[in-house]
């Protein structure tokens, strides 16, 4: 019997490499976004999987808890639920950032994940059954200048992950925080609001981690032996690592 997997975020980026990544090994997938037309190629790409698109924003609380309770019959069992809709907006100090850029990322990276776990733990507990991933990353463990409200919505996820394993305790559902560093996808594009230019010095001179890298690692979670759980896993490139402390020199 073919498997369920739920990814948040599908259109583009770590969520249509994850999409891909499960199709093409029999997975039944429910995929969400914001773009419609984006859901619908990619669902006609992954074919002949099962595909189940939903479109809404999951910053709506409503709109995800009724996405959810109206799926079909064929969906409703949901094995892996991979939070990974999520962003950063803007590097500006805190002292001068566009302050809705931060309500923006708190309601996405932190309500939205919260919403839609909220909204599928309850089945999960009663089959006893489930698994799910969270995208968080590393600048929720490392601040650097610039990451503010970012670093501490992904701070969130680093600890809500761990206290969603304290409450579920006796169960077999596992949960597993995936923290990434320099990856290349859309994400700087939105980060720099479509300054591509911008978005690609990011990168340069690099080699970064591709979304592919991503879903073959949140895959590998999803299928491991059941009795094992990857509580949390930080992954950078090797063209990436610590800075020294910053000290203020008079």
């Amino acid at each position: 019997m073919s498997k369920t997997a739920l990814i948040t975020g599908a259109t583009a980026g770590f969520g249509k490499a994850m999409a891909e990544r499960y199709a093409a090994e029999g997975w039944n997938l429910i995929l969400t976004g914001r773009r419609k037309e984006r859901l619908e190629e990619l669902q006609q790409a992954l074919a002949p999987a099962k595909v189940h698109t939903l479109t809404f924003d999951i910053r709506e609380k409503q709109a995800c808890f009724d996405a959810v309770e109206q799926l079909p019959a064929a969906f409703k069992a949901i094995d892996v639920l991979v939070n990974n809709a999520g962003l950063a907006l803007g590097l500006d100090p805190a002292q001068s950032c566009d302050l809705d850029d931060w309500e923006t990322m708190i309601d996405t990276n932190v309500k939205g994940l919260m919403y839609m776990t909220r909204a599928l733990l309850p089945s999960m507990v009663e089959r006893n059954t489930g698994h799910i991933v969270n995208l968080g990353s590393v600048a929720g463990t490392y601040p650097y200048p610039g990451g503010n409200c970012y670093g501490g919505t992904k701070a969130f996820v680093n600890h809500f992950s761990k206290n969603l394993l304290a409450d579920l305790l006796g169960t077999q559902i596992r949960v597993t925080n995936i923290e990434p560093g320099l990856c290349e996808s859309e994400f700087s594009v939105v980060r720099f609001k479509g300054d591509k230019e911008s978005a690609d010095k990011v990168y340069q001179g690099t080699q970064p981690i591709k979304p592919e890298d991503i879903a073959e690692i949140v895959y590998w979670t999803t299928t491991l032996p059941a009795h094992i759980n990857i509580n949390s896993l930080e992954v950078m490139p090797v063209d990436q690592a610590f800075s020294p402390f910053a000290i203020n020199r008079k």
